[in-house]
């Protein structure tokens, strides 16, 4: 058997390490939580084995489906909107404007601020400043707190969600448009190309790829959404801001239907895989036709 050589060694040990750490706290938890989906496990005590009895009353019950609900519906618009201002933000960061370095240090701040943290500065903004607000100037819509409204509430949770998220997809957009090459647009404005045709027919097909990284990104962030729903509503009102990682988290650890919610877990975790691959094979596909 040939002696292996000292930088193969060291390959071996700089990955063994790596590996078992992931299988102890990567693997060996996801293969515990699909174990528990088929028990009655409540978190504590003695459990026996139920089957798919746990898969079938997911679809019977009324909370699951309405936390399926409102996480799909936060994350179509927080996906909508992030890629939307974070491409404008790009934009602007990428061109030839005083300051930009500054700018682009400023915008990120939010992305580095823990959610917990920015949730309960939001949530005091929300609760005393935005009503005050509100009474000052007569409008009856801002006068009283958005988080103990089940039709504004969403809305607020958005907002400190998107506000946080921009930051990070800024940064992949004005990498694209810094691969962009500078002949491509002096040759643009040589044949007369308006600033919108130029952005439609030339800058977004040749970023198209980190379009496609950045909403299967945001996509799977937004439907994770968990600090903002903590920190701002723990769910309410009425459950109508109870997102699937917050039930999971909540009703399982603390609800005593740690099997159920592990049953939970597992069927989110495969409706985000299929999802991001969804995504990434029509990506690639519309980036063929470009």
């Amino acid at each position: 058997m040939k002696a292996l050589s000292r930088r193969t060694k060291t390959y071996y040990y700089i990955l063994i390490p790596i590996l078992v750490l992931f299988f102890l706290f990567n693997t060996w938890p996801l293969l515990n939580g699909i174990f528990y989906s088929f028990t009655n496990y409540k978190g504590y005590g003695t459990y026996d084995m139920v089957g798919g009895r746990n898969y079938v009353d997911l679809f019977q019950d009324s909370r699951v489906g309405n936390s399926y609900l409102f996480t799909f519906k936060y994350a179509i618009c927080g996906t909508i909107l992030v890629n939307v201002i974070a491409l404008l933000l790009a934009l602007g960061l990428n061109s030839k404007i005083k300051g930009k370095d500054a700018l682009r240090g400023i915008y990120f701040v939010p992305n580095i601020l823990g959610g917990l943290v920015v949730g309960y500065i939001f949530s005091f903004f929300f609760t005393y400043i935005l009503p005050a607000f509100g009474q000052a100037i007569g409008a009856d819509w801002l006068a009283s707190s958005w988080l103990a409204s089940t039709d504004w509430a969403w809305v607020a949770v958005l907002i400190v969600g998107v506000w946080q998220a921009v930051a990070m997809n800024t940064i992949i957009y004005i990498s694209g448009l810094q691969t962009v090459p500078s002949e491509v647009y002096e040759a643009s404005v040589l044949d007369g190309t308006s600033r919108s045709r130029e952005f439609w027919k030339v800058t977004l097909p040749l970023i198209f790829p980190f379009v496609g990284i950045n909403l299967v990104l945001s996509t799977k962030n937004m439907l994770m959404v968990f600090d903002q729903i903590m920190s701002l509503t723990s769910g309410g009102p009425a459950q109508s801001t109870e997102s699937i990682s917050f039930l999971i988290y909540n009703n399982g650890m603390s609800g005593g239907q740690f099997g159920f919610q592990s049953a939970n877990a597992v069927l989110f975790f495969v409706i985000i895989v299929l999802f991001s691959v969804f995504q990434l094979r029509t990506m690639n596909s519309k980036e063929e036709q470009l």
